[in-house]
């Protein structure tokens, strides 16, 4: 069963993509909300990348790696902006990101 065989890399996804669905309603609810346009932008984007490579993962899609590697360049790009901020909703996206980065990192490199 495919599923099975990325099943880490999906749990991060997963977590990953509820840490910035999260992280992104919280800084909306910031009152300098315009200090973190940026951060609500790439956690909606990492959260909507993760959720599809979960999904194709979970499929076992031929495309699945392609789109891992690519899960793992926004997700480094979300984590290094969250980091940034102060916030201990930022700071615990910033480290789901960091988890699924490598996550998809390594089962990109394994279905080459």
């Amino acid at each position: 069963m495919p599923h099975e065989r990325f099943k880490s890399c999906i749990e991060a996804c997963t977590q990953c993509a509820v840490e910035c669905k999260h992280c992104a309603a919280a800084c909306l609810e910031d009152p300098e909300v315009k200090m973190l346009v940026r951060c609500i932008s790439l956690d909606r984007d990492c959260a909507l990348i993760c959720q599809t490579a979960s999904s194709l993962m979970a499929a076992g899609s031929e495309f699945a790696a392609e789109i891992c590697r690519l899960c793992a360049e926004v997700c480094r790009a979300c984590g290094e902006e969250c980091r940034q901020h102060d916030n201990e909703h930022c700071q615990r996206c910033a480290q789901a990101c960091e988890r699924c980065a490598e996550e998809c990192e390594k089962m990109a490199v394994v279905t080459v």
